[in-house]
Protein backbone atom coordinates (compact mmCIF):
# COMPACT_ATOMS: atom_id res chain seq x y z
CA UNK A 1 0.00 0.00 0.00
CA UNK A 2 1.30 3.12 -0.55
CA UNK A 3 2.10 5.70 2.38
CA UNK A 4 0.49 8.98 1.35
CA UNK A 5 2.30 12.34 3.32
CA UNK A 6 0.26 13.53 6.43
CA UNK A 7 2.96 16.30 7.18
CA UNK A 8 6.29 16.90 7.99
CA UNK A 9 8.01 18.18 11.48
CA UNK A 10 11.35 20.11 11.17
CA UNK A 11 12.94 20.53 14.73
CA UNK A 12 14.39 24.02 13.66
CA UNK A 13 16.55 23.80 17.22
CA UNK A 14 18.36 20.35 15.98
CA UNK A 15 18.81 21.73 12.08
CA UNK A 16 22.40 22.81 11.77
CA UNK A 17 21.37 23.87 8.07
CA UNK A 18 24.03 20.99 6.18
CA UNK A 19 21.81 21.04 3.18
CA UNK A 20 22.06 16.49 2.59
CA UNK A 21 17.85 16.16 3.17
CA UNK A 22 17.65 19.11 0.49
CA UNK A 23 20.21 17.00 -1.59
CA UNK A 24 18.74 13.89 -1.18
CA UNK A 25 15.04 14.47 -1.94
CA UNK A 26 14.23 13.14 -5.10
CA UNK A 27 11.24 15.30 -5.66
CA UNK A 28 13.17 18.50 -3.97
CA UNK A 29 10.47 19.30 -1.55
CA UNK A 30 12.92 20.18 1.05
CA UNK A 31 14.77 23.88 0.56
CA UNK A 32 17.28 25.82 3.02
CA UNK A 33 15.33 28.95 4.50
CA UNK A 34 16.84 32.41 4.78
CA UNK A 35 18.50 31.29 8.26
CA UNK A 36 19.64 27.92 6.47
CA UNK A 37 17.43 25.36 8.25
CA UNK A 38 15.43 22.74 5.85
CA UNK A 39 12.05 23.83 5.46
CA UNK A 40 9.33 22.31 3.27
CA UNK A 41 8.70 23.74 0.23
CA UNK A 42 6.54 21.86 -2.05
CA UNK A 43 4.64 19.26 0.59
CA UNK A 44 2.30 18.14 -2.78
CA UNK A 45 5.41 16.83 -4.10
CA UNK A 46 6.45 14.41 -1.34
CA UNK A 47 6.03 10.69 -2.01
CA UNK A 48 6.97 9.89 1.45
CA UNK A 49 10.48 7.89 0.74
CA UNK A 50 11.37 9.30 4.10
CA UNK A 51 14.97 9.75 2.80
CA UNK A 52 15.31 13.28 4.45
CA UNK A 53 14.22 11.57 7.67
CA UNK A 54 16.27 8.73 7.33
CA UNK A 55 19.70 10.71 6.36
CA UNK A 56 19.40 13.93 8.29
CA UNK A 57 22.02 13.48 10.94
CA UNK A 58 20.59 15.47 13.33
CA UNK A 59 17.50 13.63 13.59
CA UNK A 60 15.76 16.58 12.99
CA UNK A 61 13.08 15.78 10.43
CA UNK A 62 10.11 13.33 10.99
CA UNK A 63 7.55 12.30 8.09
CA UNK A 64 4.61 10.95 9.32
CA UNK A 65 2.04 9.55 6.42
CA UNK A 66 -1.65 9.41 6.62
CA UNK A 67 -1.54 5.40 7.94
CA UNK A 68 0.47 6.11 10.64
CA UNK A 69 -2.54 7.11 12.91
CA UNK A 70 -3.92 3.61 12.43
CA UNK A 71 -0.75 1.43 12.56
CA UNK A 72 0.49 3.41 15.73
CA UNK A 73 3.87 4.11 13.72
CA UNK A 74 5.64 6.84 11.24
Amino acid sequence: MAKRLKKHEINQDWCKGCGICVAMCPKDVLVLDKEDKAAVARPEQCIACRLCEKTCPDLAIEVFTEDSDSEGKR
